[in-house]
């Protein structure tokens, strides 16, 4: 049966990032997992199918191969003739050769574990004065049955063909080529009862849940980073970091923007008019702000150091209050009567009470004398 395109595996573009990559693998892992599938021969081969597509598409110089001779670009012998080498691991073949001329090859580590990032949504309270956050991360962690080894007796042995190197030399004409040993597929170790838990691959899927202080400050895209708190690497390597992301959810009565905190304060146009006293709210409690008499809507007022404390710094920012007048509303026919006989007393003095209105008037005026002209 032949190898379906690993593009088509993993259900990814060919143009796919090294990210989606990841994503669409871990989708995959998780759905076809052996541990969520018991019996599942099925789960269990598409599984396999998924990793073994991810280990050539996550690698730059596999992928470049497979993409230029496809599933053939790693059957032994093409393009080298009885015994010559496959395109599997052509990084290693080409980069050994000048190792050989100067100096040797090299042992290659493990690779660590990837790094992840998680979002948490946050309350405005919960950014501005810092909280301590319970999260559960979808994550590779290592097998407490094997603790982490992938031997089911923990038992761990020397690799035979590549004496532990992690890599194998095969001669090719002049030249001495070292690639990737074929047994242990470069750790340099072989297990000979792989663990049943995470059938010798030392890392099974869990939520890992974490404790993480949220300083005071914290804005949208802020990022804290918790060393070794990724994804558990192989058998012998470091695990990756989790990167902790903010996302502050809107708020009914303040906008953000850096440390400065905004707010929309309604007042009657009576209060505009003859000038008040009006209650604001703080995120630490109440304000009092003095409107001045013939107050207009979008004046603002400023209350120093009410904004938020900065996560970087000492200083604080400001809260910035602006004035909306308010046209009233449900009038009882006293109101209606009293307002009626208010307006009357404008007659013929517009410009003076109104200047906005009357300049917005000339304006509009000496618009359509140049329209018409």
């Amino acid at each position: 049966m032949s190898k379906r395109d690993y593009y088509e595996v993993l259900g990814v573009s060919r143009t796919a990032t090294e990210d989606e990559l990841k994503k669409a693998y871990r989708r995959a892992a998780q759905k076809h997992h052996p541990d969520r599938n018991p019996d599942d021969k099925n789960a269990e081969a598409s599984f396999k199918e998924a990793k073994e597509a991810y280990e050539v598409l996550s690698d730059g110089g596999k992928r470049r191969m497979y993409d230029q001779h496809g599933h053939r670009a790693f059957e032994h012998g093409m393009g080298g003739g009885n015994g010559g080498a496959g395109f599997g691991d052509v990084n290693d073949i080409f980069g050994d050769i000048f190792g050989d001329i100067f100096g040797g090859g090299r042992q290659r580590a493990p690779r660590r574990g990837a790094d992840l990032r998680f979002v948490v949504e946050l309350d405005l309270e919960e950014a501005v004065f810092g909280i301590e956050k319970r999260i559960e991360v979808p994550s590779l962690v290592a097998c407490k049955t094997c603790d982490g080894t992938g031997a089911e007796d923990r038992k761990v042995d020397t690799c035979k063909t590549c004496a532990g190197h992690g890599q194998v030399r095969m001669q090719r004409g002049i030249f001495a080529v070292q690639q990737t040993c074929p047994t242990c597929g470069g750790r340099g170790k072989t297990i000979a009862k792989p663990c049943k838990a995470c059938h010798g691959n030392g890392r099974v899927q869990e939520e890992k849940v974490l404790q993480v202080k949220i300083p005071a400050g914290v804005d949208n895209g802020d990022r804290i980073r918790l060393s070794g708190e990724g994804e558990a690497g192989p058998p012998g390597a470091p695990a990756g970091d989790l990167y902790v992301e903010v996302s502050v959810l809107e708020h009914p009565i303040f906008q953000r923007d850096g440390n400065d905190l905004y707010c929309e304060v309604p007042v009657r146009f009576s209060q505009a008019a003859l000038g008040a006293d009006i209650v604001v709210p703080t995120l630490d409690g109440e304000a009092l702000i003095k409107v001045p008499l013939e107050t207009q809507t979008g004046k603002q007022f400023r209350l120093r150091g009410k904004g938020v404390k900065s996560v970087r710094s000492h200083g604080h920012g400001d809260l910035l209050c602006r004035v909306v007048v308010e046209t009233p509303v449900n009038l009882t026919a006293r109101q209606r009567e009293l307002l009626k006989e208010f307006e009357a007393t404008f007659e013929g003095e517009g410009a003076r009470h109104s200047p906005r209105s009357s300049g917005f008037l000339d304006g509009v005026k000496a618009f359509w004398d140049r329209m018409t002209s």
